[in-house]
């Protein structure tokens, strides 16, 4: 996943914007928004994107315009990742709150690195109430390298894994 482009490569930076490095900040998102989650919530939100390992980061539109239940292929190719890295079920509610993390994720994405003005942004994404330290290294959001982006997502990983 930190190999895979998020935006279709078009960001801004000295690097392309990985779902790795994105699937961090979303991570980073829910824990500050829902603290009481535990490991199972953490490694799911984590996880969310990884699908796009096996298939790509396509672009909404493009899901949207190919014509098949592309949601429903990569819900079912979710669920078996979620399975092999033994996730239980979640709750509608913490299935919301890793939607609400991501569609935060991305407005600092449009704004920071895909060129999007902020109220375009927020015609398009959930706008971000998040705490002020988390606002604050959002707001200078900058792509890291796919290797750093690799080491850092691996750690959370073995940290948040069931052992």
């Amino acid at each position: 996943m930190a190999r895979v482009a998020r935006w279709n490569g078009q960001t801004q930076g000295s690097y392309a914007f990985s779902v790795a490095q994105h699937s961090l900040i979303v991570t980073d998102i829910v824990h500050a928004l829902q603290p009481e989650y535990a490991q199972n919530e953490l490694l799911a939100a984590l996880l969310h994107d990884a699908p796009e390992y096996v298939i790509g980061d396509l672009i909404s539109p493009f899901k949207t315009a190919i014509g098949l239940d592309y949601k429903a292929f990569e819900h079912k190719l979710l669920q078996a990742i979620y399975c092999r890295f033994g996730i239980r079920e979640l709750s509608l509610s913490a299935a919301g709150a890793i939607k609400q993390a991501d569609t935060v994720a991305a407005y600092y994405e449009a704004t920071r690195l895909a060129g999007f003005e902020k109220s375009e942004a927020e015609t398009f994404f959930e706008i971000p109430n998040l705490p002020t330290e988390l606002h604050n290294a959002l707001a200078v959001l900058k792509p890291v390298s796919a290797s750093d982006a690799q080491t850092l997502f691996l750690a959370k990983f073995a940290e948040l894994l069931p052992h």
